[in-house]
């Protein structure tokens, strides 16, 4: 196996109508099975249409490992001087610290391959778009397990989340994490801010550890959660939060994929199967399971009843000053 810092001859790679050139292309990025950063490249370009239908138009932190993932991760907000002209790019605005960022904002393949060629591993974009950074049109189910949590309850707190979906009307886009836990996304109209899309989640928290109290907690600090329930994390709607997407590689020895699956699919899914060596061929065989998610959009209004339902009956605001999101 080549070594992580191994150094070979830069190559061409065609992307549409452009040429990307690949540094380093030997260089081992994943070692538990040896995948290189050409590997990466790869993947990527097996699973385009995805992957950019992910990304599109929406501000896009990068998770770099300039040495593969053994080594240093680097959060990356702001695109580098001397990117190529044909990157596209949205400034947002962090008003904490009043500062910007020139954040990458994808809208073809090339992008998202000039991103791995500067040793970009993950993709982590934002849930709104270019049009109005200020308005979410994602709203993000994220089931994120404790660490004493089994997946078979991840899957349990799917098929319950499914169900209070369904009772909305609400057509939810099943995700492995890449990680041990499941997301599901939905798609909102963009007339919403960070914090109404975020007391919307938390309404939807609410419901669904109402019907699985066995199985699900929405206590906010982690030191006073129960380390066998499934975490239902609203926050991951406040402004700024963001999760890798679907069809990012996770900066892991095995390459774990951020994977779409499908409903039938959640009771036998085993996320570590799923990794940039298998989602080629699977990709393949099924297309990009989330193609249809712009055509179902859904009217958060019903939960920002559930959600002033929950205040007048007393429920607070778990986080408060916490939940603002990150600044840059």
């Amino acid at each position: 196996m080549a070594s992580s810092k191994s150094s070979s001859p830069a190559v061409e790679i065609e992307v549409g109508d452009r040429d990307v050139r690949i540094s380093n292309p030997d260089r081992v990025y994943f070692p538990a099975r040896g995948e290189t950063k050409l590997d990466l490249v790869n993947y990527y370009l097996s699973v385009g249409d995805g992957i950019v239908n992910a990304l599109r138009e929406r501000p896009c932190m990068l998770h770099r490992f300039p040495e593969g993932v053994a080594g240093e991760k680097v959060h990356q907000k702001r695109v580098p001087h001397g990117a190529p002209s044909w990157l596209e790019t949205v400034r947002v605005h962090f008003p904490r610290y009043n500062r910007t960022a020139d954040e990458l904002c994808v809208t073809e393949l090339a992008q998202v391959i000039w991103a791995v060629q500067m040793s970009t591993v993950e993709f982590h974009p934002w849930n709104s778009r270019r049009a109005d950074t200020e308005k979410p049109d994602e709203w993000r189910i994220d089931l994120d397990p404790m660490p004493e949590a089994p997946f078979d309850r991840v899957r349990r707190v799917a098929h319950v989340a499914h169900e209070v979906l369904d009772d909305l009307g609400a057509t939810g886009w099943p995700k492995t994490s890449g990680g041990n836990g499941l997301h599901i996304y939905v798609r909102i109209k963009p007339e919403w801010g960070f914090k109404d899309v975020r007391r919307a989640a938390l309404a939807f928290a609410r419901e669904v550890e109402r019907r699985a109290p066995d199985d699900v907690t929405t206590t906010w600090w982690r030191k006073d959660r129960d380390p066998a329930l499934v975490f239902v994390d609203f926050n991951q709607n406040a402004r700024d939060h963001t999760i890798a997407s679907a069809y990012s590689v996770r900066g892991n020895p095995e390459g774990t994929v951020s994977t779409p699956i499908r409903w039938d699919e959640v009771d036998d899914v085993h996320p570590r199967d799923l990794t940039i060596a298998t989602m080629p061929e699977r990709y393949a065989a099924l297309g990009d399971l989330h193609a249809g998610i712009d055509k179902a959009v859904f009217d958060i209004k019903p939960l920002l009843e559930w959600a002033d339902r929950d205040e007048r009956e007393g429920a607070d605001d778990p986080g408060g000053a916490e939940a603002t999101g990150n600044d840059g």
